[in-house]
């Protein structure tokens, strides 16, 4: 990358529009990002009585004598709907289900590349309320190991992930990667961070910029990890979240109950006065926190600036304000906040003990091991998670997931510690290298096209 001073808006506009360049060439080309293949042996066409008709009456009246067996006989175990409305895709908003379904494809095939775990995309509607939704995930159980919701607007999304984490007729786990897988992410961020400069998690304040699903689930998970919820402060487009405010989003109401004790009012400069920590997730910059904001708080302070395509504000100006770390959503700057280094893992725990949720505590253990992924490759102010080459944090993430879902309760299949890794590392390894050996023998073709 450029000298951090001298790249401008206007470059990383440009720079940013490459991708989109290059996907509409490469979406036509390849037709969609994955596609089903065998996993059983085709040795002549009489296998088709074992796996098709007469055979597969066999195993249909074992399920049917025991549903667990579903586990064993299909490919439940490893599967996940990666559920849209197409309500509030990335930064495009409310496009449909349609439009939705190529970044529901891109989820699928992170799923796959990263964990192991065979998705599938279910683009639904349009126009369905949360009640609709629900029924839904409630009504497809029996073909998933587990449900991923996705790009669903607020408060809709909300309710959806409550209710159905609550629901006791749930028996697959359901998570909201715009929130849990957000949080955890950061939250890993948030544990180096506080590491390098010496600080307990227990004793910072935290403002969080922004009040949508993201910044609720982080605060909600930086709560439940020890981040003292009285000293924290959020702000929206109105300013701080006060119990003098009127609210209409009951979410806001109960943030405001829980936080600012202080029962402050004012602007973003004023919440960001003496804090340790700044976490945005609100609407593009730069510009959007000024640097004299960032000069107010504490002493080594540390910024997460994620919107995308643009940080709220430029990371070197934060730095020049004073700020000791800097994170955001972008992949050419340090310090990425990427969720997909919290979703494949996690997943892979939670499908291979076969939870019937995912709790904060399984996100909290995800967090912390992806810190200590990179605390073993090294902490600096500018590497506070790893990167999403970094492979073995997928394995490393399932074991730590898996264990903390038996130390609760919740798994209905027990493994040791080292087997679960086995387990864990033999899948990711096997999905990487197939994709590897279709490439190879170009039943995925290559595309040429590119523009660098």
């Amino acid at each position: 990358m450029k000298n951090e001073e001298k790249v401008t808006k206007e470059e990383l506009i440009e720079k940013a529009k490459i991708p989109a360049k290059n996907a509409l060439k490469m979406h036509p080309f390849y037709r969609g990002k994955i596609m089903t293949i065998p996993r059983c042996t085709i040795r002549s066409f009489q296998d088709f009585g074992i796996w098709y008709s007469p055979g597969v009456a066999a195993p249909c009246k074992e399920i049917a004598k025991d549903k667990e067996k579903v586990y064993e006989y299909t490919h439940k175990w490893n599967t996940v709907a990666v559920v849209s409305d197409g309500t509030r895709v990335l930064g495009l908003g409310n496009i449909g289900p349609e439009a939705g379904m190529p970044v529901m494809e891109g989820k699928a095939l992170l799923f796959k590349y990263l964990g192991g775990v065979d998705a599938w995309p279910l683009c639904i509607g349009p126009d369905l309320n949360a009640e609709k939704i629900i029924e839904l995930v409630k009504l497809i159980q029996p073909t998933y190991g587990g449900i991923n919701l996705e790009d669903i607007e607020k408060p809709k999304c909300f309710k959806i992930l409550d209710t159905l984490r609550k629901d006791p007729d749930m028996k697959i786990p359901v998570w909201h990667d715009d929130q849990q897988g957000t949080a955890c992410v950061t939250l890993a961020g948030l544990i180096n961070a506080l590491k390098i400069i010496n600080k307990k998690i227990n004793e910072i304040k935290v403002t969080f910029i922004g009040s949508g699903a993201s910044n609720v689930a982080i605060g909600r998970l930086c709560f439940t990890a020890g981040v003292n919820p009285k000293t924290a402060t959020y702000v929206d487009s109105k300013g701080i979240l006060s119990r003098s405010r009127d609210y209409h989003d009951k979410y806001k109401r109960d943030l405001a109950e829980l936080t600012n004790s202080a029962d402050l009012e004012g602007d973003t400069k004023q919440a960001l006065k003496g804090s340790d920590v700044c976490i945005s997730l609100s609407r593009n910059g730069p510009d959007v926190i000024k640097q004299d904001w960032i000069s107010g708080m504490a002493d080594d302070a540390i910024v997460f600036a994620c919107a995308n395509p643009i940080p709220e504000i430029w990371p070197w100006d934060a730095k020049a304000a004073g700020a000791k770390i800097v994170a955001t959503g972008r992949s050419d700057f340090p310090n990425q906040v990427n969720n997909s280094l919290g979703f494949p893992g996690i997943f892979r725990g939670t499908l291979d003990v076969r939870a019937s949720t995912i709790t904060d505590e399984m996100c909290i253990a995800a967090a912390m091991e992806i810190a200590q992924v990179q605390e073993d490759k090294g902490l600096s102010v500018n590497q506070i998670v790893p990167n999403m080459d970094d492979w073995e944090i997928f394995p490393r993430e399932a074991v730590a997931v898996g264990m903390k879902a038996q130390e609760q309760g919740i798994a209905r299949k027990k493994w040791t510690k080292n087997a679960l890794y086995e387990h864990a590392e033999k899948i990711i390894k096997d999905a990487r290298n197939c994709t590897k050996l279709l490439m190879d023998k170009n039943f995925i073709p290559e595309f040429t096209d590119y523009e660098e």
